[in-house]
């Protein structure tokens, strides 16, 4: 077995008898989205999905990205980028912008009193424009020669994610813009060269935000963990479709001796 992955946990689970409060992160609402099922072992039972490799390269371009507005937001300044894109906005400044970055630890937090559940996310970046609205930004990037957009189904996950983030500083009481922005990093592979330095183009993508579904999507999470019935697996799940297809290979192996 791995020294870094134990397919069953002993912490973090759901317990419907009791009162205390329960942590919830945003990935695992999504995850909730993406498929019940994985969710209910994962946060009911204690049963993880296998976890991707890390992708230490993106994590890379997060930190340089947060450090370059850093230097910025300690000017009150707005970045070129943010110039070049007619952004009207700079940097927010605030005293909890370490903590509400650390999601492992704390992120941006709000207790949904009807379920009980401590919703929670790390953000990347909030902007402020004149409006004294606060601006969501994520980081995102990839490698790729086609245009950068926000179209492939998949990326329905990034807009949740804004939207979360969106619903969750409202919450807090801030007055939040419905647009927020996606700064993306796309790695140039056109280069004749690597030369121990891999460049990127940089651009700002917007998206307006609804976040009217999370709060019936944490009702219906809350719901799922009450249950005491597993939920039927969701037919496009890759695990869920591994996990039913490696039990039937094993069953007629064993019933063939």
């Amino acid at each position: 077995m791995s020294d870094y992955y134990n397919p069953k946990r002993t912490y973090g689970i759901f317990n419907p008898n009791s009162e205390e409060v329960f942590k919830l992160s945003r990935s695992k609402i999504d995850l909730f989205l993406n498929c019940p099922r994985c969710f209910y072992l994962d946060r009911r039972l204690g049963v993880n999905r296998p976890p991707m490799f890390p992708y230490t390269l993106n994590s890379a371009v997060d930190t340089l990205l947060k450090k370059e507005f850093d230097i910025h937001r300690a000017k009150e300044e707005a970045h070129p980028m943010m110039k070049h894109y007619g952004i009207d906005a700079v940097p927010f400044q605030h005293e909890k912008m370490d903590e509400w970055r650390d999601a492992l630890r704390r992120g941006i937090q709000y207790l949904h009193k009807p379920t009980n559940l401590l919703i929670g996310g790390g953000i990347d970046d909030v902007w402020i424009n004149p409006q004294k609205e606060l601006i969501i930004v994520d980081y995102k990037s990839t490698a790729k020669n086609s245009e950068i957009n926000l179209d492939a189904d998949w990326q329905i996950g990034y807009k949740r994610q804004m939207e979360i983030y969106q619903w969750l500083f409202r919450k807090n009481d801030f007055k939040v813009s419905d647009t927020g922005y996606f700064v993306y990093a796309n790695g140039k592979t056109d280069k004749e060269a690597f030369d121990a330095k891999l460049e990127f183009d940089v651009q700002i993508i917007p998206y307006k935000g609804n976040d009217s579904w999370v709060e019936e999507t944490i009702t219906q999470a809350h719901k799922c963990l009450m249950n005491n019935n597993v939920p039927l697996p969701n037919p496009d799940c890759d695990y869920c479709g591994y996990s039913k297809e490696r039990v039937s290979a094993l069953d007629l192996n064993f019933n063939s001796k």
